[in-house]
């Protein structure tokens, strides 16, 4: 994922996470159809493919990743609007030249941050 958010600076980038439980086990990256370095709008044709992907391989849809390359560290207020899937959010957010990732459950307008544990195997 940090590769994928650092080559599309200055514009958001996103993707979704499947696995089982609370363990990722593929990201999927999808291209921004906004195109813009302030929203995310997922290509609707890779989204429903990558969803596809996910069920047709017994695996679940564990979160939706996107960057914020001019801020803010948290979910913006599109975001929290927007949130329709019970889901983990990541945040990557760009400090200087310092990438930082944050997890969210949205649900509700409610928001939480969540812990996030990275395995490197």
């Amino acid at each position: 994922m940090l590769d994928h958010v650092t080559r599309h600076v200055p514009l958001e980038a996103c993707g979704l996470l499947a696995g089982k439980r609370d363990r990722v086990e593929e990201v999927i990256f999808i291209r921004n159809r906004a195109q813009s370095p302030e929203r995310f709008v997922m290509e609707p044709y890779e989204q429903l493919k990558a969803l596809s992907w996910i069920e047709s391989n017994s695996l679940d849809l564990l979160g939706i990743f996107h960057s914020h390359p001019t801020g803010p560290e948290t979910v913006s207020a599109t975001d929290i609007a927007e949130a329709v899937y019970e889901v983990v959010y990541l945040i990557w957010s760009l400090g200087g030249e310092t990438w930082k990732l944050r997890g969210f459950w949205i649900e509700n307008r409610r928001v939480d941050e969540v812990s996030i544990l990275i395995r490197e195997e």
